[in-house]
């Protein structure tokens, strides 16, 4: 008599699978893109039980300037700094603070103002740089936070940090959390996008920042990249038509099917669901990604940026449009703005990409009365210090500023946010937090209670223990809510 198995035969691995039916390389990159594809399964709109209040928001933008892009030449005015320039900074500011990051390795601190004119705009009355021209425009539209602050000081956990409320690599990001908890309003497209500048960056950026850590799969962010493929692995092979594909999928269909039945895994079904999305997205990308598609005068509206592939304006228009088809949340990552020295040159090229192009997309979402229900937010990893990194000229040509965790600024615009209001105030040197500190929990809160969640009922067991966005802390700004 055979021996008794202790264990049943494990199922095959998905490579033996796959090679074992004799499908074509082009199925098996296209498993490789569905097993990271963010979208939901068919069907499947989100939790039971959310959202778990009415929303403001339906979906997000997210405009992230990666590098850390400092608020004191953009909307944090601080006149002080250039009266006292070259002074340093004071020990009453500075108090039992230890300068960080490489400051550490500074002798002295001297104070140094920014570069720019600032002045106030819109009828409340916003201060904002002269780098910022056209969102000057559009101040009424925008919710200022200028008391923002962090736990990391370095690029890597700072970025990781604002991402995924943690400063250690591998939880779910703010994307996946959000779609794991509503899911997606478009059958066709991932819930869950990234669109990452054309541009030299001065500062890595990995899919861990869109990843969906210990949540399943099918919640990571779909990276969308310029030029004849958006989505990788996503197009069929020379000689195989649209026929031919569904023909495969049926057959494999058929196989999954069957192996469901014999070994009850539900990530089987997810698959089918997910085969089945990826052959929809083979006809809704294309369409979806073209920006020629749209009016001259929307694309001449975004600057004449708008034209190349992979800008940060084509982004911009491109993110309006995923908006417009029902992706829940779209992230754009623009590199560029970790300025260490020569500051105001850096910064100027930096502004001169991204300024028209912001106030474009507020201007476009409501035109197309989208603006009421599409929280966009804009900001950073961390802020800068007022004193200079190193000595600064005459002329202040050639400072920089190191990192500052401990203010910086964001803005929030659409989605049940109160325009033109500023919420938080640093102190007249721009070092420390005057009033009203929001912590990157409690804008992680915020952002989640537009959207209808409430932050601590949004939780997935791991290892343990329930986790979420906010990790133990977050607290919603409620004097920013409309």
């Amino acid at each position: 008599m055979a021996p008794r198995l202790l264990f049943p035969p494990s199922p095959l691995s998905r490579r033996h699978f796959l090679s074992s039916t004799g499908q074509t390389l082009a199925t098996v990159a296209l498993a490789q893109l569905l097993s990271e594809s963010a979208s939901h399964a068919e069907g499947n709109p989100g939790l039971p039980g959310l959202p778990h209040f009415p929303p403001k928001a339906k979906r997000v933008i997210f405009l992230f300037m990666s590098g850390g892009l400092s608020q004191l030449e953009s909307f944090d005015y601080k006149p002080t700094l250039n009266q006292r320039q070259g002074e340093e900074i004071p020990k009453s500011v500075l108090g039992s603070k230890t300068p960080l990051g490489m400051s550490q390795l500074q002798a002295h601190f001297p104070l140094v103002g920014s570069a720019y004119r600032f002045a106030q705009h819109g009828q409340s009355g916003a201060w904002i740089s002269d780098q910022f021209p056209h969102l000057s425009g559009v101040a009424d539209e925008l919710c200022f936070i200028k008391s923002l602050y962090s736990e990391a000081v370095n690029h890597d956990p700072a970025l990781t940090f604002i991402q995924t409320g943690a400063p250690l690599p591998l939880r779910p990001s703010m994307g996946a959390w959000v779609t794991y908890g509503l899911g997606s309003d478009n059958r066709d497209l991932p819930a869950y996008i990234s669109l990452v500048s054309n541009r030299p960056a001065d500062q890595p950026l990995s899919s861990r920042l869109w990843d969906s850590g210990f949540l399943p799969s099918r919640y990571q962010g779909v990276q969308f990249r310029s030029g004849n493929e958006p989505v990788l692995y996503l197009k069929s092979p020379a000689g195989i038509d649209s026929a031919a594909n569904r023909r495969m999928l049926d057959k494999l269909k058929h196989l999954h099917e069957a192996e469901h039945a014999r070994v009850g895994d539900p990530e089987i079904q997810t698959r089918i669901d997910q085969f089945e999305m990826a052959y929809r997205m083979q006809s809704a990308v294309p369409e979806a990604v073209d920006l020629k598609a749209e009016p001259e005068s929307v694309r001449t509206m975004y600057g004449p940026d708008v034209e190349k592939a992979g800008s940060f304006a084509a982004n911009c228009l491109l993110a309006r449009r995923l908006a417009q088809r029902g992706v829940r949340f779209i992230q754009l990552f623009h590199p560029g703005w970790d300025h260490h020295g020569g500051l105001p040159s850096g910064y100027m090229n930096g502004t001169q990409e991204i300024d028209q192009a912001c106030a474009a997309l507020i201007k476009d979402l409501k035109q197309q009365d989208m603006l009421k229900d599409t929280l966009v937010v804009f900001g950073t990893e961390f802020g800068r210090t007022s004193y200079s990194q190193g000595s600064i000229s005459k002329t202040t040509g050639t400072y920089g500023r190191e990192h500052h965790r401990d203010c910086f600024t964001f803005w929030l615009a659409g989605g049940g946010v109160k325009p033109g209001i500023t919420f938080g105030e640093t102190d007249e040197f721009g070092f420390n937090i005057a009033s009203d500190p929001m912590h990157v929990n409690d804008l992680h809160a915020t952002m989640l209670h537009l959207l209808g969640i409430d932050h601590e009922r949004l939780t997935f067991p791991f290892q343990g223990r329930d986790y979420r966005l906010t990790d133990v802390a977050g607290k919603v700004a409620k004097s920013i809510l409309a």
